[in-house]
């Protein structure tokens, strides 16, 4: 069974844990964790660029001029996309981007995302994380000793100081362990995690 070191806020071993081997110890699935994140990334697009076509613009329909007899090239209305103001023409719809993947597929890509941080030794676990007040500098001296320039937070529960605290620390996001996911996992690199939220990570992805 997978064992990882637990550390207080001071980052001195407090004692270690046991991880579930089916959460945190499987085999790397690449091409899962490519799939994962395009799906996530395509399911971000809202795909509603638009633009008028000739039948979605005020106006009137009437002739400008008669057909023949002017030496004019005949018109059909003002509305036509060769005038100013007319209706785009083969301009962009609204579309719909996204993309499925199924639960099974999903929970074994976000497995393997931890199993290749547990692997990489780049999975640190916290004992508890409180901050007594509302403070960007406390939040960032508090996390200086793990040597960590951008990690991902992750917490049991909602917690506002720490989440306020945090907001303006770049390369740094804070999350609970119910909105874990692949991108952020694998754009962030390091997860610093509580206790209690590693519980309920594998208490979430258990067979």
């Amino acid at each position: 069974m997978a064992t990882i070191d637990i550390y207080d806020i001071e980052k001195n071993k407090v004692g270690e844990m046991a991880l579930d081997d089916s959460v945190f110890n499987v085999e790397v699935r690449e091409h899962l964790l490519y799939e994962a994140v395009k799906v996530q990334l395509a399911n971000r697009r809202a795909g509603t660029v638009a633009v008028k076509n000739r039948a979605a613009v005020a106006g009137s329909g009437k002739k400008p001029f008669r057909q023949k007899g002017t030496g004019q090239a005949r018109q059909g209305c003002r509305r036509a996309p060769q005038y100013p103001g007319g209706g785009v023409a083969f301009g962009p719809k609204p579309k719909d981007y996204n993309l499925s993947m199924n639960k099974k597929a999903r929970k074994l890509a976000l497995k393997s995302a931890l199993s290749y941080l547990y692997k990489e030794n780049e999975l640190t676990v916290l004992n508890a994380l409180e901050l007594e007040n509302i403070s960007t500098k406390d939040f960032v001296n508090t996390f200086k000793g793990f040597d960590k320039e951008r990690f991902l937070l992750v917490l049991d529960q909602r917690n506002c100081n720490v989440e306020l605290s945090a907001r303006n620390v770049k390369h740094v996001r804070v999350m609970q362990s119910e909105s874990l996911n692949v991108y952020d996992i694998m754009r962030y690199k390091h997860i610093i995690i509580t206790e209690a939220a590693v519980r309920k990570v594998e208490g979430a992805l258990q067979p």
